[in-house]
Order: structure tokens, then sequence, then C-alpha cells
């Protein structure tokens, strides 16, 4: 195994080798450096503690610094001939990862091209292996050795008392439980220690539960006949109690949530247990309180959990205490153990691809963790990725239609409004809401209902810029330009939080043009307009610079619910998922927003993200409506999406898809280059490029490869920035030469690379 060498002491003697041959050993990973796997052998005192997927303590290297590592083997020794190094410690009972999580993060590391240490790191949270609200405590019991002779061994009355129940109980206890159940001090029990006939075991504990926060009860809503169909689809691969992936494409307001609830409790009657995921946190206090309402146990798993939190969560989860868990990206990991269905709402959401190692996609592992369980898979989207689309229609998943909304309310109008002839119209134009819009947002007031605005821009304008020269303010450490707060009247870089306060005259030294233009318009802008020309009405902004604080976004969506709040503003975390009956406008304030990147995505999330906020209007008896304003009315997503026509969109997207060959039609793998020295980063990009170019061509296989180039964004957090796209059908071979070329090929100091299968962000 890669790495055996520096974990042996010294040659065995002749004399000794049968006996070592028979020696069990554990293998190891490590979380960071160095990869690979390292054999150490395993201490007599913890042979019976030490189990597959726990963390242990071992010396590596000369020195014998101590690292954590994770145990993913016990087993034979093998050929090697030289003395193992010993286990020092074992840190985990019972093992933080199980044996089908720790198969599926194998998995993981061979499909998207990682080791396996960090992809184990991954799957366990941060407050779980800091043992977060845990505290140690000394568990008692007696040896089987001693409890067989009892009878024979002499004690007084409180020792012989302490010594029956130790027998007697199903478990350890503290010294607490036993000295309670006795009626004794610690010193009978301290004597029976001393007198080894109790064995003391010290372990960590969790001393918290989370509070459930009291939910009123709802009943089962009535099924229309779509939801019907849709149930009995997913009932029949529960009945089977086989593994199918189900994508059930739904309109906005079809009532997807009720069918996945009503399918998790048949698995509930099974005696088993869900998973659920949505994209972000906003969506998960509102996804939470439905499930709370409907079951009994509900745990909950994101980010916004401090660690203790996420611990005791997590501890309910593996002790087989909830029914269901909610939760984003991560929550796929929740460790139930008796898992029966997964359900992935807004499958379509590019929140589910992680952005850092391992750079995985929760709807793959989703997949291949419910395919070892054989249990179905539920996809549910009004806007499915069109990856997710393809399979369905290719037979891969079961496609599952719910075209109508619920008690057969009509979907919500949708209109256009051109902005090139607002622009044209000097006298009529004045910031980001147009006049249609602004007409329509005075009726929609008066008439009782309530507004939401999307504009998918944070700050108050999106760049600063000296008219004299034509120089942007740019971010120090990114080839960004700032973003003007007003707000503590700074400029801030949305990527790395780089920030100085706002200049007041052009920064150029030759320039120093005291007449800085801020432009482009951003939601605090957008807020400042609104409350301007709508004064007296409560107007709430939603985005990341608002939604800081904890239970942030709960607050702010139960506000708007009441109607405390009038017109709802922010960024695409108001765009999916939310129900609001009494919004009766949405206006979208600018659509183009994402549809010009260099992206071969920007057109479906474009359709994508315009249908979803079309979707929060039109739920209740009132009606609804939507403006889109766009400079490009004629773009195909954006008329699709005034038609509510994915089918038209999708067919339209794959066969241009089909042409490129791009996804699903082939992979994508992204490989990122990163250095301080621009000239280095680029050679080693170059290096990498012709090597991978080499070894497809030496095993004949099919790749395209785009680049190296200077990445979109060139220039990240100080680091010049390169990237190299791979286009390959059979995705296979060239894992296997990327896997090759990544163990065999060195980077320069300084400069650092790392591979995105199938990857999502392209700047």
């Amino acid at each position: 195994m890669a790495g055996q060498g520096e974990l042996f002491e010294t040659e065995p003697n002749p004399w000794d080798m049968d006996a070592d041959a028979q020696q069990v050993v554990a293998t190891v990973v490590f979380p960071e450096a160095p990869r690979g796997e390292f054999d150490y052998s395993i201490p007599d005192e913890l042979a019976e503690r030490l189990k597959v997927g726990a963390r242990v303590r071992v010396p590596l290297g000369r020195g014998n610094r101590t690292l954590v590592a994770y145990c993913i083997a016990i087993g034979p020794k093998g050929t090697h001939r030289g003395k193992l190094k010993a286990v020092s410690a074992v840190l985990d009972d019972p093992p933080l990862v199980s044996a089908d999580i720790l198969k599926l993060t194998q998995w993981m590391a061979d499909y998207y091209v990682c080791d396996l240490g960090p992809a184990i790191e991954a799957v366990v949270p941060a407050g779980v292996r800091g043992r977060a609200g845990t505290r140690v405590t000394t568990f008692l019991d007696v040896p089987t050795s001693v409890a067989a002779r009892i009878s024979a061994i002499k004690l007084p009355a409180k020792q012989a008392a302490v010594m029956n129940h130790l027998i007697a109980a199903e478990r350890p206890l503290s010294m607490a439980e036993l000295c309670l159940a006795v009626k004794c001090t610690n010193s009978p029990v301290k004597s029976l220690v001393g007198k080894s006939l109790v064995r003391s075991t010290n372990r960590r504990v969790f001393v918290g539960d989370p509070e459930a926060v009291p939910v009123e009860r709802e009943n089962a809503w009535p099924l229309n006949g779509d939801q019907r169909l849709a149930l009995d689809a997913i009932e029949q691969a529960l009945e089977a109690a086989r593994h199918e992936t189900i994508l059930l494409h739904g309109v906005t307001g079809s009532g997807k949530t009720e069918v996945y609830i009503q399918a998790i409790e048949k698995v509930v009657s099974f005696g088993r247990q869900a998973i659920v995921l949505v994209p972000e946190i906003s969506l998960t206090p509102q996804t939470r309180h439905r499930f709370r309402s409907r079951f009994d146990r509900v745990a909950v798993l994101h980010s916004n959990l401090s660690h203790v939190e996420r611990h005791g969560e997590w501890q309910r989860i593996a002790r087989g205490e909830v029914e269901v868990v909610v939760g984003a990206r991560s929550a796929v990991f929740a460790p139930l153990p008796n898992l029966g269905l997964i359900v992935i709402d807004e499958e379509h959401e590019p929140s589910f691809k992680q952005d850092s190692v391992p750079r995985y996609h929760a709807r793959e592992v989703a997949e291949q963790r419910a395919a070892g369980a054989g249990v179905p898979l539920l996809l549910g989207s009004a806007t499915p990725a069109l990856e997710s689309w393809h399979a369905a229609k290719a037979g891969r998943y079961t496609l599952v239609s719910m075209p109508r909304r619920i008690m057969d309310r009509p979907m919500p109008h949708v209109g256009t409004i051109d902005l090139r002839n607002e622009f044209r119209d000097r006298s009529g134009y004045r910031g980001g809401i147009s006049r249609q819009l602004h007409q329509a947002m005075r009726a929609a007031l008066a008439d009782g209902g309530q507004v939401i605005l999307l504009l998918n821009r944070r700050g108050y304008s999106t760049h600063i810029q000296c008219p004299a020269c034509g120089g942007v303010v740019r971010c120090e450490h990114c080839e960004i330009g700032l973003t003007h707060h007003r707000t503590g009247d700074v400029a801030i870089c949305h990527y790395c939080n780089y920030q100085k306060p706002t200049p007041t005259q052009c920064p150029d030294p030759d320039c120093r043009f005291d007449g800085i233009r801020f432009g482009g318009l951003g939601t605090q802008r957008l807020e400042a307009e609104v409350m301007a020309r709508f004064p007296g009405v409560a107007t709430l902004r939603m985005d990341t610079d608002t939604m800081q604080g904890r239970g942030s976004h709960e607050a702010a969506l139960d506000r708007f619910r009441k109607g405390e709040v009038k017109i709802l503003l922010g960024t695409q975390m108001i765009a999916k998922g939310l129900d609001f009956p009494n919004v009766t406008l949405v206006g979208v304030v600018n659509a183009d927003t994402g549809l010009h990147l260099p992206d071969f995505r920007a057109s479906e999330r474009t359709f994508q993200l315009v249908t979803q906020v079309a979707g929060r209007t039109g739920r209740g008896e009132k009606g609804g409506r939507v403006l889109v304003q766009t400079f490009n009315p004629e773009e195909r997503a954006i008329k699709a999406a005034t038609r509510h026509d994915f089918v038209a969109f999708a067919n339209a997207e794959l066969a241009e898809r089909e042409e490129f060959k791009y996804p699903p039609y082939s992979h994508v793998i992204r490989l990122i280059f990163r250095g301080e020295a621009e000239t280095a980063t680029d050679m080693f990009s170059q290096q990498v490029a012709e090597r991978i170019e080499s070894l497809c061509d030496e095993g004949r296989v099919s790749v395209r490869l785009l680049g190296p180039a200077a990445a979109p964004i060139s220039k990240l957090r100080g680091k010049f920035r390169f990237h190299l796209l791979l286009q390959a059908v059979d995705r296979t071979a060239v894992t296997e030469i990327l896997r090759s070329v990544m163990l065999s090929t060195k980077a320069p100091n300084g400069v650092q690379w790392v591979i995105d299968a199938d990857a999502i962000a392209m700047l």
C-alpha cells in the first residue's frame, strides 16, 4: 500500500515471522496529507474497541508525530516483512462512519477523483468530529470472567448489591446512575474498582438534546388525480422494496410537498425513515414546519446550526430516534439506521453541488446511497435539471407528471417588459422599476395583495467606475469589480469579502478624477427605490447581507406570511419553494442578470429562475400575475418561461446540447489551477494538459480538451486562476487517466490544482 515504508521500525527476527504473519492490522487513511492507505498493528487492549469507521490516533514518520486517521479496514497483516507501528488510541465508540456510508465515500473518491480521507471527513460534520456538547463520563461494568464466579466472591452487603445490579444491567452504567439505583455513595463502587471486580471505562457522552419546538398538528390534505397517480407510483416502489429513481415533474403550486409527506407516512408505517433535501437555508424553516406538523420526530441538519445542535441532531438520528431528516446538501449523509426513502426537492438547484473537495453532487450521491440501500429516490421540481429530464426520457428514471395546480388554480399570467423601449423613452425610465411594473405594484397593493421583486444582485451599485479614465474600482485580491454598499458606505468584494471605504475620487494616481460614478443596480439600491416610490408601505429585503443573523430567514418570512410586510424583495433565496397565497404580483427586475455568462447552462438557469419566482404568485383565490423586465424578450429561455413551457424549452436546449456534445450527452470535468505566480501556474496547467492528452492518445481514449486558459474570474483571493475543460463520453477511462496524473504529478511550490468532476460552476 502507498506510503508503507515509513511505518516500519525494524526488521523482525526470523523466529518471530510465523507469529507476526498472523497479526491483525488496521488500515487507515488520513483526512489530509499524506495520501494513500497505511497499515498499523492493533494493541491487545484496543482490539475489542476498534471498529471499521472509527477514528484513531496513530504515529507517523520518523518523528512519530501523532495524527488522527480513519480506520477503513481490519484484517491480516499480509506480506509486510517489517514490524508495524501500533495504533495509539481509539477515538470513537461506536464508529462515526457506518459500513454503508464508508462504501459510499469510496464511491465518491473514485467518481469525483479525490482521496478517500477527505471524502470520509466530508460526511461527518465538524461538530460531530469535535464531539461538541459532550463531556467525559466514567462507565462501570463487570467483566465476564468476574461475573462467572460471582457466587464464590464474598463481599459486604453494599458492594454485593452494586455487583448484582451491574451484572443484571443491559449496558455499562455511569457512577451517578449506579449510585442512584443502589442507593449508595461512591465508596463501595471505588472499592470494587480497586479490587478489579468492576471495570471502569471513560467515554464521552452528549449532555443535552436539542429542544423540539411544539408545532400544531395538521391532517393530510386530500389528493387530486395527479397527486394520487404520483403517490401510487412511489408506493409501488416502496412496497416492492426496490431501488428506483422517480422524477416528479410538477408545476409550481401542484402540491408536490403533500405527495412527499404522504409517501414518507407510508415509509414510517413500515418502521423506516426518510431524508428530505432542500436547496436553500431559507427553505428549511418552512419545510421543517410542514414536516413537524405531520411527524412526531423530525431532525434538521443545515449549516446554520451550531456545532452542539448539529451534534445533538446527529446523535438522535444515529440512535434511530427520528422519522424524517430535513436538511440541505450534507443531510444526504445522515446516519439513519433504517433508511426507506430519499427525497430531493427542487432537484435542479446548483446549490446541491459541493464547491470544495470532495466536489460531490447530492443528487448523484443520493442515487448511489438509495441504490445501495435498495430504496427509492424521489426527485421533485417544476424545472428539472436537463440531466435528470434526459435520464427520464431515456428510461433510466421513472417520469411522473403533475401538470396542474391544486384546486385547478390557473397558472399566473407572465408578461414581459422590454427595457429597450424604456431606455429609449428617457422621460419615463427612472431606476430599476419601469412604469408598467410600478403601476402593477400600485394596483396589487391597493387590492390588498403582496408583491415580490426579484433582483439577483446584492449591494447598492454593482460597479464603481471613473468616467474620466474608464477605470473600474477592483478588489486588490481578485479580478472582480467592487460592489458599493450604502450601509457603512463601503466597497465590498463578494468573492473574498475584501472591503474598503467607498472612494470619492478615482484611485488611479494618474487620474484622481473626483466625479466617481456608481453604476448598476443591486438589491440595496432597489430597496431604496421601492421605499421612495411607496412611502409608508412595509418593505423587507432578503439577501446574504440582511439574512446573516441566527433565525433571520424564519423571522423575515414569518413577517411576510402574517402580512406585516407588503413588499418582499431580494435575490434568488426568495425565488423558490415559498408558498404565500396573498402574493398577487411578482416582478423580475432584470431577467438578464445571468443570461450572458460564459457558461453553457446560463440559459437553463435563467429559465429556471424566472419560472420558479413566477410560481410564487397565483397560489390563492385572488390569482396573480408576473412581469419580467428584460432587454432580451425574444430569448428562448425568457419566452418559454412566460408560457410555463418547460418541455418546449428542454427539447430545444437538449437538441443544442447534443449538437455540441455538452451534458447530458457527455461529461464535463474541470481542472482548476491556482497560484500566486501567474507564469508558474500557467506553465503547470500546460504541463498537466499535455500529460493528459498524451495518456489519452496512448489509451485511445476519446476526449476533447478545451484550454488551458485563464478562468473567467482570472484572479481570486490573491491567486491567479487557469482552467482546463475535458469533455468525454466514456467518463470511466478519463477518470482513470486523471487519477494517474494526480498521483504522479507534483505541483510546483505555491501552485494548487483541483479536479471538479461533472462541473457545475464554470467561472
